[in-house]
């Protein structure tokens, strides 16, 4: 009898607009070791791709070698599980359809595995975080815009096509604010960074009573989410407005898909019970009456740091093995 070595290590890859960060994480989820470049290092996507892999390289040989590395899993937004291609990506320097899994494995020699922010996030809660045990939930990602991932009866529900959890361009106000995907009135331009601090420059304008608000230069929804703590009305109701539209969108999405919980991550979501209160109380005057009361509001554990490099590990190990190292 042969006993095969089984190989307990994957890379994880987190390409960010600013900084892309390579990482060896083991079949618990430790992050063993890492190291980042910026994203920025070349227009030339043939160059990037050169770059990831030098570091990849470098990090395996520093960590053991070839020898305990299974695959590799790679977190990027507008990225397309289904074609392993980064897809029209708006804020990356490179433009059309990028085949970054078969470029990465011609140049690795290992299996790898491509998934958008909120796909790998999703599995990374199922194996690692608070959607452990769970098989019907849905992930919200919240930050510069907003993603979601369906997660339905243990598996991801990626659609026909791969684009499937779009939460973020669903209507949310007929003839509301321009949206980056070309549309007017998308959920997320209500939800994210912009779409809150938009929302405060209409409060700050329809109501005129004072507020410390009004002598901050540079307004981003931390600094509103803090005064709301401190009981300030204006960003109450900056606040009050942003829960009430997110919440109107969850309970649309949730009568449709039913999820035991909803888990929100990214940076937005850290605003705390400011926005959170009030999107649950408008969740729940919304949704299908037979769900009102029973879908768990989550907050993730993990920090954003650590978020995309797990969901990543878990995307290399659901990739068929392939390696040159054996």
């Amino acid at each position: 009898m042969t006993i095969e070595n089984v190989k307990r290590r994957v890379v994880s890859v987190d390409i960010r607009v600013d900084e892309t960060t390579v990482a060896i994480v083991d079949v618990r989820g430790n992050i063993i070791s890492k190291s980042s470049f910026p994203t920025g290092v070349s227009s030339n996507v043939g160059d990037y791709v050169a770059m990831l892999s030098n570091k990849i390289v470098e990090l395996v040989e520093a960590n053991g070698g070839y020898e305990s590395i299974r695959s590799v899993g790679v977190c990027c937004k507008s990225s397309n599980y289904l074609t392993g291609c980064i897809e029209n990506a708006a804020n990356l320097p490179w433009k059309g359809n990028i085949p970054l899994t078969a470029m990465l494995r011609d140049r690795l020699g290992m299996a790898v595995s491509l998934g958008n922010n909120a796909h790998a996030r999703a599995l990374g809660e199922k194996a690692y975080g608070v959607a452990h045990g769970m098989n019907n939930f849905i992930l919200i990602t919240l930050g510069g815009g907003m993603g979601s991932c369906i997660y339905s009866n243990g598996l991801v529900h990626l659609g026909f096509n791969g684009f499937a959890g779009e939460i973020g361009h669903t209507l949310a106000k007929a003839g509301g604010r321009q949206c980056g995907c070309g549309n007017n009135g998308c959920l997320e331009t209500y939800t994210s960074d912009k779409g809150i601090v938009l929302t405060a420059h209409e409060v700050l304008s329809e109501i005129r009573e004072p507020s410390p608000l009004r002598q901050v230069e540079n307004l981003t929804p931390a600094i509103i989410a803090t005064f709301c703590e401190r009981g300030d009305a204006l960003a109450t109701e900056i606040m009050r407005r942003t829960g009430h539209i997110l919440g109107i969108g969850l309970a649309n999405y949730a009568s449709v898909v039913n999820p035991e919980a909803i888990i929100f991550t990214g940076r937005i979501s850290r605003l705390g019970s400011c926005l959170l209160d009030p999107a649950y109380e408008s969740f729940n005057e919304h949704v299908f009456h037979n769900a009102e009361g029973k879908i768990k509001f989550l907050l993730s554990d993990f920090d954003d740091s650590e978020a995309n490099l797990l969901g990543a590990s878990v995307l290399a190990w659901t990739v068929k093995e392939y390696s040159l190292f054996r």
